[in-house]
């Protein structure tokens, strides 16, 4: 996408909610706030200069061959190529992690901090040695029915997301059948999306290259994703102009609600408009802001306004409830625009996509997440690469105040 996207506007306070929520998620704060000047002023924010990034971890060597997870310890999955990053992540946490194979890194235990290249995590319970398939299904059922609690259960398996895992998908679906049946049918919870609210526990059966197979769980409720592996494909729909909706799609999916009728929304490098798409098919209200053009379909629509110019130089004249932005620019510079947004309060809620360095990629998130806060006064910032990210990470976060 080009650089540059949009603005909304919030009901009344007291008002009811406009935008649509999934079952169980509650609905988004009413927080109008003055219409800024145009250009004006910032307030004054006195930031602290950018903590130091810690030293760079020293990344061991792919191991040649995939290692089992000990149990008790966590299980990561996380995109192919990206063990490094994520692997230095948890050692700066104190995570003592240890790379397993493609798409798989392991750790002593879940750190405070979300990792940005982590898809999800599971607690190891079981490391299956070599054996037949009814071996792998009588052990893995074993080890599921002796967890603590006696609430529902998810089951789910996965295979690394590498292309070597990718081989193995009809094995773990037949591993997974196999244990479904050897488990009380009432335990089991056959609908991930209520996983949360029902209290439940995913368990995953991970099954790997080199005949690793190992059980894990994780309560929905601190589950970085309850997709199976942190996989959650998106469906593209037929007229999307680009694979950028579905990175969209993915991120409104994991926040409680999301952009509906009403809602102003800002889309900065809105162009060609895969992401205006989205959010006029939910019936918001799209400021759209890239000196290219949109897809006739968009420019069309009388509830999208383009606005042909640069997202640097862009000033809403009155606050949108939501800012979107999915620029192919320098990530410092995005994350300094964005904390504009933020410090001058021109917007409630923040979806963005910044684009990787090549080089140092977990020091330039660093600076990323303190622009953003500090400067920008964010609230609730997530920082996440997401099964449809490549090199790139989904930043979300609002400002109540």
């Amino acid at each position: 996408m080009s650089p540059p996207r949009n603005p909304r506007r919030r009901p009344a306070r007291g008002a009811p909610p406009k935008s649509p929520r999934r079952p169980g998620r509650p609905a988004p704060p009413s927080h109008r706030k003055p219409a800024p000047t145009q250009g004006g002023a910032a307030p004054a924010r006195t930031a602290p200069p950018p903590p130091p990034a810690p030293p760079r971890a020293r990344i061991p060597p792919m191991p040649a061959q995939t290692q089992p997870p000990q149990v008790g310890r966590w299980l990561w999955t996380c995109r192919a190529g990206f063990e490094p990053h994520l692997f230095e992540e948890l050692a700066w946490a104190g995570m003592a992690p240890r790379l397993l194979g493609e798409a798989l890194v392991e750790s002593d235990s879940q750190p405070g901090l979300v990792p940005a290249f982590a898809r999800v995590a599971y607690r190891v319970v079981a490391a299956l040695p070599p054996g037949t398939p009814e071996a792998h299904a009588d052990a893995a059922a074993r080890a599921i029915l002796a967890l603590p609690g006696a609430g529902p259960w998810v089951l789910q398996s996965f295979t690394p997301d590498s292309p070597r895992g990718n081989t193995l998908a009809a094995p773990a679906e037949a591993l997974e059948a196999a244990v479904r049946a050897r488990l009380p049918a009432e335990r089991l919870l056959e609908d991930a999306a209520r996983a949360r609210e029902s209290g439940a526990r995913l368990v995953a059966l991970c099954v790997a290259p080199d005949g690793v197979t190992a059980v894990g769980a994780v309560s929905a409720r601190e589950a970085l994703s309850v997709a199976p592996g942190g996989r959650k494909r998106m469906r593209r729909e037929v007229e999307s102009p680009s694979r950028a909706a579905m990175k969209l799609e993915e991120a409104l999916d994991g926040l409680a609600f999301e952009p509906g009728r009403g809602d102003v929304c800002v889309d900065l490098g809105a162009a060609p408009g895969g992401w205006t798409q989205r959010l006029v098919a939910r019936g918001a209200k799209v400021v759209a802001v890239d000196p290219a053009k949109l897809m006739p379909e968009l420019a069309s629509n009388s509830r999208v306004k383009h606005i042909q110019e640069s997202a640097f130089s862009y000033a809403p004249e009155e606050p949108a409830d939501w800012l979107f932005c999915d620029m192919a620019w320098r990530p410092l510079e995005v994350a300094q625009l964005l904390a504009k947004w933020g410090r001058r309060g021109w917007a409630s809620h923040l979806v963005a996509n910044i684009k990787l360095p090549m080089k140092d990629k977990n020091p330039v998130l660093l600076r990323v997440r303190h622009t953003l806060v500090e400067e920008g006064g964010w609230e609730g910032l997530t920082v996440r690469q997401l099964y449809h990210d490549r090199d790139e990470v989904t930043v979300t976060a609002h400002r109540l105040r």
